[in-house]
């Protein structure tokens, strides 16, 4: 998606005083309701739901890959991790809200552990690449780990561990993934309607994952 904003791209992150100013509320509405799941979008969901928030470059692909994947609850496209409040797609896409596109991934840990979820998350892009995944290139596309839970963490940190020396032995460089607590990323800011579940909408539509092929083991 970089190709829409080349003139605005931005290979380094914006300081924290420069960036957009937003806005007090959001700039359109959100659906109530996951247009392949048939959850909420926005909760409540089932008591024992755990939430995180992974960032894989375009947003599109990335959603996809999380609603089709056993034990998923809801996922929802949004902005998280930068400092403009309640930003837009446009803005968003300049690199000046700080701000990296984001998945909600709801989940029944019962059913899809933490560990079995990060290890997808690491498989199914390039973690190495900075701010960029593939052709699209801004730090809107870093790749990121926001925890909500000390399991999660712990869980985020012992695959990346674990999956770091695969990567080299693969000819990868060292990963670039910023892990953190969604409470010290900041909100999750719901992306506009026509991102919710976009690849359901357009079929056709550009957004690849970038997955390096290179297996993530289990931490021992």
């Amino acid at each position: 998606m970089a190709w829409l904003f080349g003139s605005a791209l931005r290979t380094s992150m914006v300081d924290p005083e420069r960036a957009l100013p937003g806005r007090d509320a959001p700039a359109y509405t959100v659906p109530t309701t996951h247009a392949v799941l048939g959850t909420p979008l926005q909760g409540p969901w089932p008591e024992g739901t755990a939430v995180l928030y992974l960032a894989m470059g375009c947003f599109w692909g990335a959603e996809k890959e999380m609603w089709q994947t056993p034990g998923v609850v809801t996922t929802a496209a949004g902005y998280q991790g930068g400092f403009t409040p309640n930003p837009t797609y446009e803005e968003t896409c300049t690199g000046m809200t700080g701000h990296t596109e984001t998945v909600l991934v709801a989940y029944d840990p019962t059913v899809l552990s933490h560990e079995a979820l990060l290890r997808r998350f690491w498989e199914l892009h390039d973690p190495t690449q900075g701010f960029r995944q593939g052709n699209d290139v801004g730090t809107q596309y870093r790749s990121a780990i926001f925890f909500t839970t000390p399991e999660q963490e712990a869980v985020a940190r012992a695959t990346r561990e674990a999956y770091a020396p695969q990567l080299a032995r693969n000819g990868f460089g060292e990963i670039t993934t910023e892990i953190r607590s969604a409470a010290d990323a900041g909100p999750f800011y719901y992306a506009e309607e026509y991102h919710q579940q976009y690849l359901l909408k357009n079929p056709a539509g550009y957004c690849p994952v970038h997955s390096t092929g290179v297996a993530c083991p289990s931490p021992v």
